[in-house]
């Protein structure tokens, strides 16, 4: 036996030997007239593999994407013909970003993410824009934000990728994201979500549950489960601070959770043993490919999954509101304290135009301010007064 701690997976897998020379064994037979006569025959030891290898080419396209994604969204921003002011502007040019007081991680307004595809309930529910549930998945915030989800996806789905294949990473990954999605907008009411971090969450979910599902051919499982299991809860726990969408992170972990039960098993450690012994060689007893608790966890964790998507779409549809009947599922997502405020409610102010002088007023905070602006356009006022309401 061999110990395999590649990617940190410490697997226990079977010994990739090849001999040099042919090996032969001695063996003595008994003939018809009971004289003994040593006869060599040759025994051929066929070579173990460790379970196959992808190269991981989807996750780079992934993040690829990504990035493409964002770069088109602040191509369609334009913040110098659709904003008062912008950062980088003399530089960046079109590209240039959102006020750093209206958008805080260097990126688009939310005018243009909403344009761009971001989740908002309104519009899935009422004007059937369900496709909403995944473009928002590849929509980001800012640079900030698209530079922490790219960063987590690399680390954490190189592995996968590497591991189970392009099929099943990217299935984890898009469910993940859908699932997270869905979870959003049953609780996430009064505001948009963009980001790539409930596939993200999929990915850590999917790797907790291999953990499980594969334990069989893993050494020191408790340590590796308590060090995912840290991080997924530091993770979330962050996802309580304000405009961070943690439903997203939650529906997406479960989602992968599940789905990694399904998608990422493995035979167990005594089948593949097995299938690589000599010829001839007798074993005492047939190991199966996979155990009982594997085809269990199987079959439950997909009949949840499927449950889970179907019940999930048909309330999101309905116009369902879980904040009405969970009181406290709020503090999921945001936690109020004495520096921090978890209210999000939309942005309205009021305009008052003379010539070329236009008067905005937040009637959140009542703060007014007067702008110079000739042949000004409706996405300037929005851009406006959410700058002056944040």
């Amino acid at each position: 036996m061999s110990f395999d701690s590649t990617h940190n997976s410490k697997a226990i897998q079977p010994l990739d030997f090849t001999p040099p020379h042919p090996i032969t064994a001695t063996t003595t037979d008994t003939n018809t007239n009971n004289n003994n006569n040593n006869q060599s025959s040759p025994i051929t030891y066929t070579e173990v593999k460790h379970f196959k290898k992808w190269f991981p080419f989807l996750l780079p396209c992934f993040v690829v994407a990504n990035v493409v994604v964002f770069a088109v969204s602040m191509y369609v921003n334009d913040c110098p013909r659709n904003s008062v002011s912008c950062l980088g502007r003399r530089v960046l040019g079109r590209f240039s970003f959102q006020p750093f007081k209206e958008n805080p991680l260097l990126g688009p307004s939310a005018t243009t993410l909403e344009k761009m595809g971001a989740l908002q309930v309104d519009k899935i529910v009422h004007h059937h824009q369900g496709w909403h549930l995944i473009t928002c998945m590849w929509l980001h915030a800012g640079v900030f934000h698209i530079s922490a989800n790219m960063l987590s996806l690399i680390i954490v789905g190189i592995r996968i990728e590497r591991e189970f294949g392009f099929v099943k990473f990217g299935a984890l990954y898009v469910v993940s994201g859908l699932g997270g999605s869905i979870l959003s907008a049953l609780f996430e009411r009064s505001s948009i979500s963009v980001g790539a971090s409930g596939a993200v969450f999929g990915l850590l979910g999917g790797m907790l549950s291999e953990l499980f599902m594969n334990r069989t051919i893993y050494t020191n499982i408790a340590g590796h489960v308590l060090g995912l299991v840290a991080i997924v809860i530091i993770n979330l726990g962050l996802g309580t601070l304000p405009h961070v969408d943690n439903f997203a992170h939650i529906g997406g972990f479960l989602s992968g959770f599940l789905l990694g039960f399904v998608l990422l098993i493995r035979p167990q450690h005594g089948w593949v043993s097995q299938k690589y012994m000599p010829p001839g060689f007798s074993s005492d007893s047939v190991k199966p490919k996979y155990k009982a608790y594997q085809c269990i966890l199987w079959v439950v964790s997909l009949v949840l999954l499927i449950l889970g998507f179907t019940v999930g779409l048909v309330l999101l549809f309905r116009g369902f509101d879980g904040n009405k009947h969970c009181s406290w599922c709020h503090y999921l997502s945001c936690v109020p304290t004495s520096r921090w405020s978890c209210d999000s409610q939309p942005s309205y102010c009021l305009y008052d135009q003379l010539g070329n002088q236009v008067n905005v007023t937040c009637q959140s905070n009542g703060r007014s301010s007067t702008y110079n602006l000739p042949n000004v356009t409706n996405s300037q006022m929005q851009n406006l007064c959410l700058e002056l309401c944040s």
